[in-house]
């Protein structure tokens, strides 16, 4: 008989990340600044959320923006020509996700000195990005109604690890079968504590309470 070795792995293989994490944010506190990851599918409505909700806050806090994508610069040159706040592009190697290890470097370049709100806009995707701790203090994930109010079902770690689901583009409900009370319940199934804030950032309904939410966690609710 062949002889077969054995090796035990006792350590988390994500457990570096996880110490990279808390090393971002342990810095981050130390700063004064919040961060937040947010996640989607491509086309949810994120970059148009994002643009309204730095342009409605920026004369109350001071917001900076990472944009995570696998080419191209045009969700950051967007929010920084929308918005005027500094932006920076990072382009992951064509991964699906980016972890704490890239984003501690995104930071040692981007410099988040002197910010309230650091946003990062994660790539595109309802699966690897939830699997990896980028070291924000919060995780929030747009589900638009064209998506289907199904998508909690077939995507559950993503609901599962957000502190705040947005319901986008709330404007196209005629339009498509998307039960709102049954979205909720698949969310809150999977996730009984989670913030959940349906919002057209078109129209503008339901804006004010994503602001809230938002400068409640900074702090800078007066």
């Amino acid at each position: 008989m062949s002889e077969v070795r054995i090796i035990e792995v006792h350590e988390n293989i994500f457990s570096q990340n996880e110490k990279t994490a808390d090393s971002i944010r342990d810095s981050l506190n130390r700063q004064g600044v919040f961060f937040v990851n947010v996640m989607s599918s491509p086309g949810s409505g994120k970059t148009t959320f994002l643009t309204r909700l730095i342009n409605d806050l920026k004369d109350r806090i001071n917001i900076g923006v990472m944009d995570v994508d696998i080419e191209t610069s045009l969700d950051a040159q967007r929010v920084a020509d929308a918005t005027g706040v500094r932006s920076m592009q990072i382009h992951n190697g064509g991964l699906c996700h980016i972890d704490a290890d890239m984003t501690q470097r995104a930071l040692n370049e981007f410099g988040p000195e002197g910010l309230d709100l650091l946003i990062l806009e994660n790539i595109g995707n309802l699966v690897c990005p939830a699997e990896f701790d980028t070291g924000a203090h919060k995780n929030v994930m747009i589900l638009s109604v064209p998506e289907g109010d199904d998508k909690p079902l077939k995507y559950p770690l993503m609901f599962s690890v957000c502190d705040l689901v947005i319901i986008s583009k709330t404007d196209t409900m005629d339009f498509f079968d998307f039960d709102m009370e049954r979205a909720e319940k698949n969310i809150r199934n999977l996730n009984p504590h989670v913030d959940i804030i349906p919002l057209s950032a078109k129209t503008g309904v339901g804006m004010d309470k994503a602001e809230k939410w938002f400068l409640e966690k900074t702090g800078k609710t007066e």
